[in-house]
C-alpha cells in the first residue's frame, strides 16, 4: 500500500530531535530525514568545505548525520529522491527550492537571536534573511503554518517580526514543553552558580570572554562555578580562558544542561533558549535579555505533548490537503496554556 511521504528537515541536535519526536507520531507515514540544506552558491561553498560554523556544515551537519544512523531514520539528504506530500522544517533563513512549492511545517526550535543593525537592514532592504540568524525566525512566509511555543511568542513573532497572525499556531514545541521532568536526577552537584556559555566567536560573532568570565566569578559571589561549554565551541581554548581567569570552577563540555540547571542556585547565559529552564525552576537567572519579557513568551509545559499536538496537524493536512488555515485553528489551536 502506497504510503504518503514526509521530509523532515534537520539542523542542531536540539533541531533534530524534535524532527524525532514528531516522527514518532506519524508511523502511518513514510518518514525521510535530512540535514539542513540550500541551494545556489551557498551550497557550493558548502560542498568545497565552506560554512562549517552553522547548520548547514561542520560538526552540525556530522552530529546531525550520526544521530539520523543511530535512530535508524531514513535518509534523504536534500530531498531529491522522493516528492513529498510534506515537509517539516525548525528554520527557514533558508528555504530550497524543492519544498517552496510543498505542504511545510515550520516548527519553533527556542529563542530567537537579538534583533542587532543587521536584522533592520535585512528587514528594510529585503537581504537574505540568513545574514541575520535566527533574529528572522518566520519572515520568509514561505511556509503553511507556523508552530510556536506560547502565546507570547505569537504575539512576539507576529508583531515584531510580521508573520501573518492566520500563518501561526501555539501548539507549544518539543524539548521545552515538559521541564519539571529535570527536577529529580543523578547530577552530583548542587547550589552552584552555572554558566551556560555560547559558540559566538566560533559563528564569528564578537565576544569578550575574559569579561564574561570575570562577570560570573562575581556574580557566583564565592559559590561553586561551573561552566557547561556549548556544543559548537572550541573546547581546548574555552577551558584554558576558564582556569585562568576562573581557577577552581568545573567545565563541562557535555552533559544534560538541563539537570545542572534545576541543582543550580544561579543560571547565567546571554542568548540561549536554557534561559527558560532556570525561570520555570525559579532559578536568579542572568540574560541579555529582559527576564519580565522572557517570562511572557515563556514556552507552555503541555507535559510533552508538543510534538504529538504537532503531529495531528501535519496529519489533518495529509487527510485532508485543502483544509483551511481557519479549520486548523478551529481544530487545534490550544485554548487554555500554561506559561
Amino acid at each position: 500500500m502506497y504510503k504518503k511521504k514526509i521530509l523532515f528537515i534537520c539542523g542542531s541536535l536540539n533541531q533534530t530531535s524534535m524532527m524525532h519526536q514528531i516522527s514518532q507520531h506519524m508511523q502511518d507515514f513514510d518518514c525521510y530525514f535530512t540535514p539542513y540544506y540550500t541551494d545556489g552558491f551557498i551550497n557550493y561553498l558548502v560542498s568545497i568545505g565552506y560554512i562549517k560554523f552553522s547548520i548547514l556544515n561542520g560538526q552540525f551537519r556530522l552530529k546531525t548525520e550520526d544521530y539520523i544512523h543511530k535512530n535508524n531514520l531514513q535518509l534523504d539528504y536534500r530531498g531529491v529522491n522522493n516528492d513529498y506530500n510534506l515537509i517539516y522544517t525548525c528554520a527557514d533563513l533558508i528555504m530550497p527550492k524543492n519544498i517552496r512549492k510543498k505542504k511545510v511545517i515550520l516548527v519553533q526550535e527556542g529563542m530567537t537571536d537579538p534583533e542587532t543593525l543587521m536584522f533592520h537592514l535585512v528587514k528594510y532592504l529585503k537581504l537574505p534573511r540568513w545574514l541575520a540568524s535566527t533574529s528572522t525566525m518566520g519572515m520568509s512566509d514561505q511556509y503553511t503554518l507556523f508552530c510556536v511555543a506560547s502565546e507570547g511568542y505569537k504575539d512576539f513573532f507576529v508583531s515584531k517580526k510580521g508573520v501573518k497572525p492566520e500563518k501561526i499556531i501555539v501548539t507549544g514545541i518539543p524539548n521545552f514543553d515538559n521541564l519539571q521532568q529535570f527536577a529529580n536526577n543523578d547530577f552530583p552537584h548542587k547550589n552552584f552558580a552555572l554558566v551556560a556559555t555560547s559558540d559566538a566567536r566560533e559563528t564569528y560573532k564578537i565576544e569578550n570572554r575574559k569579561k564574561l568570565i570575570n562577570d560570573c566569578v562575581n556574580i557566583a559571589s564565592g559559590r561553586q562555578l561551573i561552566f557547561k561549554l556549548h556544543p559548537n565551541e572550541n573546547i581546548e581554548r574555552a577551558t584554558e580562558e576558564i582556569n585562568q581567569y576562573a581557577p577552581g570552577a568545573l567545565v563541562f563540555p557535555s552533559g544534560n544542561i538541563n539537570q545542572m540547571i534545576a541543582n543550580c542556585d544561579i543560571l547565567i547565559t546571554k542568548f540561549s533558549s536554557v534561559v527558560y529552564v532556570g525561570i520555570l525552576f525559579g532559578k536568579e537567572v542572568h540574560s541579555a535579555f529582559n527576564i519580565e519579557e522572557l517570562k511572557q513568551l515563556m514556552p507552555i509545559q503541555n507535559n510533552g505533548t508538543s510534538a504529538e499536538k504537532i503531529a495531528q496537524i501535519g496529519k489533518h493536512f495529509l487527510e485532508y490537503p485543502q483544509a483551511s488555515l481557519d479549520e486548523i485553528h478551529t481544530k487545534f489551536e490550544l485554548s487554555l496554556v500554561k506559561r
